[in-house]
């Protein structure tokens, strides 16, 4: 979905930028952190009508602090001389900063300047990619996001304690609190609700539900803009998904659904099916408010949950979240906070509203690489039609119930190994080559963990071992 005003040839886009000197690009790294620069509006310009413009690979040849991969991966290494990816303007992402001048800002999409494809593991061009296979079943991605995040004051200072939902507590800090919802609306991030949540300075966000692309963008768009408006006043919001041993994590839970070309869900039943009790065929009592493509799609999201567990947990601080509120386990239930897939469907909702909400990702989630995730995982589930591998979370209560239960790593090197061995549902719905490069990324990450020595271990051993 394109935002407000963009437009779709260069002489819109010429029209457009009448009044601008300079342009704004940017493109997203493995990590989700935006990599980008200023361009003049000639330059950019030509690159429009060109079709695109050199763009150093090193950024998927370096981690999140720009130190180089010492294992030489596909996309960007030493043998290819970090050699110039091409960036490809997305006109339809157009919009101004209003934090910075309203200068026009687009997103680019990486490729291949051979084959003019996406580059393997450019977050936008993977899920262009799974939405162009369910566009191939005619039908459409649909998506929302919501962040929990902590905010820090000045040097790393959390913000006086708040309480869930308070309308009390936002008047501590409103002009930063209000901000962040007017400043993202100007900024074509809608916002569907914005209050606090338990913890000391912990926001919820919820991003409006949209269509996958514009989600992805639009989550990764609003860490940026909660940074960029929080230096207004000296806040730092903060996405890490575990920042305190003693206190909750925050999440970055996904809701998703499909759509047909006439815009009804796919995952909802009819009026007078739902009137009629729900459908007879259904597994369990759990999913009869459901339709069958909806099962299906829910038993692939479960089936393939474990080996893709690093697009949606992609830190070594996110596994320390995993617990009651975050679920560590292939589970799912109707209206349940507690299972890994949560049903949202009638009768807590209308029938057009129904939904699946993945909860095992945390704030710290990069939601491109999630979302073509949980689509692949969905679409394998209803091309093979696989039948829901356990109950519903309700129905699991005996210990021999629960042990079999599958559980998800509970460590980034445990969830790579499982993402990366042979035969891996991963495998088979990303590629190898995505699970290469983005898994050498990963084993990057645990190697730094593993050679670190950390302020426990020094506290725990220094004077008494």
């Amino acid at each position: 979905m394109a935002t407000e005003n963009a437009p779709t040839n260069l002489a819109d886009v010429t029209a457009l930028l009448q009044d601008a000197t300079k342009v704004k690009v940017a493109g997203l790294d493995v990590d989700g952190v935006f990599r980008g620069k200023y361009m003049s509006k000639d330059k950019f310009l030509s690159a429009v009508k060109g079709g695109g413009f050199g763009f150093c690979s090193v950024v998927f040849g370096w981690d999140i602090h720009d130190t180089v991969y010492p294992k030489e991966l596909l996309i960007s290494n030493r043998g290819n001389g970090y050699r110039d990816l091409l960036a490809m303007i997305d006109l339809s992402t157009y919009r101004r900063i209003p934090w910075e001048d309203n200068v026009p800002l687009f997103l680019v999409t990486f490729l291949d300047p051979d084959t003019k494809e996406p580059i393997c593991v450019c977050p936008r061009g993977t899920l262009k990619k799974t939405v162009g296979k369910l566009a191939e079943h005619g039908w459409e991605a649909m998506a929302g996001v919501e962040y929990e995040y902590f905010q820090f004051k000045g040097a790393f200072r959390p913000l006086p304690e708040v309480h869930g939902y308070s309308l009390l507590r936002t008047t501590l800090n409103k002009d930063y609190f209000n901000d962040l919802f007017d400043e993202c609306l100007k900024f074509g991030v809608n916002i569907e609700g914005h209050h606090t949540e338990t913890g000391p300075g912990v926001f919820e966000t919820a991003l409006a539900y949209t269509s996958a692309v514009r989600m992805a963008d639009n989550a990764s768009l609003f860490k940026l803009a909660a940074k960029s408006i929080g230096m207004k006043y000296d806040i730092i919001p903060s996405f890490m998904a575990k920042p305190y041993a003693n206190l909750p994590g925050t999440s970055g839970h996904i809701h998703v659904s499909l759509r047909n070309k006439d815009g009804k869900n796919i995952f909802g039943l009819s009026d007078a099916e739902v009137e009629a009790g729900g459908r007879k065929d259904a597994q369990y009592e759990e999913t009869k408010f459901i339709t069958q493509e909806a099962e299906w799609f829910l038993a692939g999201l479960l089936d393939g949950l474990p080996d893709v567990v690093p697009t949606l947990v992609p830190t070594i601080n996110g596994y320390k979240r995993l617990s009651f509120w975050a679920p560590n386990a292939v589970t799912y239930g109707y209206d349940s906070r507690a299972a890994s897939i949560r049903i949202i469907s009638p009768p807590s909702v209308s029938p057009s509203a129904t939904r699946f909400e993945v909860r095992v990702p945390g704030a710290d989630v990069q939601a491109h690489l999630a979302l073509s995730s949980i689509f692949r995982l969905g679409l394998r589930g209803i091309e093979k039609k696989l039948s829901l591998p356990l109950p519903p979370l309700s129905k699991i209560n005996t210990p021999e119930e629960k042990k079999q239960v599958r559980k998800l790593a509970t460590s980034l090197e445990g969830a790579t190994i499982q993402m990366m061995r042979e035969g891996s549902v991963a495998r088979e719905v990303l590629g190898d080559d995505f699970v290469e490069h983005y898994g050498g990324t990963r084993q990057h990450e645990v190697d730094l963990w593993n050679a670190a020595v950390t302020n426990w271990e020094v506290e725990r051993y220094l004077e008494l071992i």
